[in-house]
């Protein structure tokens, strides 16, 4: 069986360029005019279904806070009272429970002279070193310069500084959000 070839016109040796249809079909000779495409909709965004809150009992919708110590309260306290022994200025107790995973309370206090603040520090670790309750520091950092004078007892942590470097630091408004109590 033979096929034809179809022939096309050529206009100066090129082929007259075809018109592209998008998806349209060619009309038919029938004198029906070709169905129009319904407008482009936007896809519409689902939302996830809104959940309800279950209500708990009055009791338990209270935020239950960090448990109470007062072991380290109690040692706070007895730090503050040996740092007023000694001269200190502007004591103040912080309650960080549930602020931070390594202590429940600092003491901060300030003193006027290097001096000052070393003997605050060295007074004490002496006064907890001796008693019914022996306490011993985990840690010390600054004994030497006597500017910031930090004495770790585990659950409290006491800073000691030269007036002008606490309010260089101000660790009151690093830890705003704690609870705070003067000492006098």
């Amino acid at each position: 069986m033979a096929t034809k070839k179809k022939s096309t016109k050529t206009m100066g040796g090129r082929t007259p360029a075809r018109k592209k249809t998008a998806g349209k079909k060619a009309p038919t000779g029938k004198g029906k005019a070709p169905a129009r495409k319904a407008p482009a909709r936007k896809k519409a965004t689902l939302k996830p279904p809104a959940r309800k809150k279950a209500k708990l009992p009055a009791a338990l919708a209270q935020k239950a806070g960090p448990a109470e110590n007062p072991a380290a309260k109690a040692l706070a306290h007895r730090i503050a009272q040996l740092l007023l022994d000694k001269k200190a200025e502007d004591v103040v107790i912080l309650d960080v429970r549930g602020m931070t995973s390594y202590a429940d309370y600092f003491v901060i206090a300030s003193a006027e002279s290097d001096r000052q603040v070393s003997a605050m520090a060295e007074n004490v670790q002496v006064q907890l070193k001796t008693g019914e309750e022996v306490q011993r520091p985990i840690g010390t950092e600054g004994l030497e310069t006597g500017q910031w004078v930090l004495l770790d007892y585990g659950e409290v942590v006491a800073h000691l500084f030269l007036t002008d470097l606490r309010a260089h630091y101000d660790l009151e408004g690093l830890w705003a959000d704690a609870a705070r109590e003067k000492v006098a």
